[in-house]
Formats: C-alpha cells, structure tokens, sequence
C-alpha cells in the first residue's frame, strides 16, 4: 500500500498561528518563568518553534507517551517510554503537544503531572482533532481544529515518516 499527502494547512498558515499563540502565552505567563514539557516525538517541531517566539523565561524538559505504535489509529493503551528529568514541583508548566485526538493520551499524561504538585499546569497543543474525542481533555491553548483525517507533518508522522514536512498535510492511503 502506498501513500500521498495533501496540504491541510501550509508552512505560512502553521508559522502565523504559532506567532499568535506565542504571544497570548507570553502575555499569560508575564512575570513568571514556563517550564515547557514538550510531548516526544511529534511534539519537538511545535515546541522549539513556540518556545523561540515566547518573550517570557523558559525552561524545558522532555517526555515521550505512546499510544499509536505504527498504526494511525490509537491503541488506546498510553506508556511512558521517557519520564522527566526534572521535578516539576512549583513550577508553572506548559505541556506542549502536536495533536490532541482521542484525548486518551493527554488525560493520562496531565493526572500523572498532576501527582507531581506543579504550581500550575496547562495544555497547549498544535492540532485538535475534537471530533475524536473520547475523554474530555481541556486544552488551554489551541493552533488549529481539524477535520478527523490522518495527518502528517511539522513533527506529526505516519509509521516514523513525513515528520520533517514544513506544513500539515493529510496521509492518503492508496
């Protein structure tokens, strides 16, 4: 089976809207400092780009959650393939996803930051897929909702590919 993708959103659309959220996130955190936890692998794009426009401090730290596998639908079963190195006690947390789709994943991931007493812990994500929610997850700050298609893009992959993509395109399999 083969693929193509279809431009969703171009490198111009992607790069305007993370400026815009930049500054309503440094406005919010004026005067304290953002500890950015960036979501692996598909969240990296996002947040090295959000994290060059924010005129606030940051600070960063890296996990990676996993429910797809190879497949582009959810397995629904979330593990932790790479915990904090950090201790997010007392900080103000921002944790930085590409897409929020199931809502399975991120509600997993926000009740396990929870338990480790941040001063404040919000979501911001590239994508919302919120036709395919399953479990309410509230993201605080939003680039973009989308139609429920597969896509690909700006960190976001299909079986390890197309991640490096400057725009979010939409996998069609042949």
């Amino acid at each position: 089976m083969s693929e193509t993708v279809r431009v969703l959103l171009s490198e111009e659309e992607v790069d305007k809207r993370i400026a815009e959220i930049a500054g309503q996130i440094s406005r919010d955190y004026e005067g304290r400092q953002v500890h950015m936890l960036c979501v692996l692998k598909g969240g990296v794009f996002f947040t090295c780009e959000l994290s060059k426009r924010l005129t606030v401090p940051v600070s960063m730290d890296f996990m990676c959650v996993s429910s797809y596998g190879a497949d582009t639908k959810s397995s629904g079963v979330v593990k932790i393939v790479k915990d904090l190195d950090h201790s997010i006690k007392g900080k103000d947390v921002l944790v930085v996803e590409d897409i929020v789709d199931s809502g399975r994943t991120l509600n997993y991931l926000l009740e396990y930051l929870k338990n480790q007493e941040p001063k404040s812990l919000r979501l911001c994500t590239l994508l919302d897929k919120p036709d395919r929610r399953v479990v309410n997850v509230e993201v605080d700050y939003t680039c973009f909702h989308i139609p429920d298609e597969f896509v690909v893009g700006y960190g976001l992959d299909y079986a390890q590919k197309y991640r490096n993509l400057p725009y979010i395109g939409v996998v069609e399999l042949d």
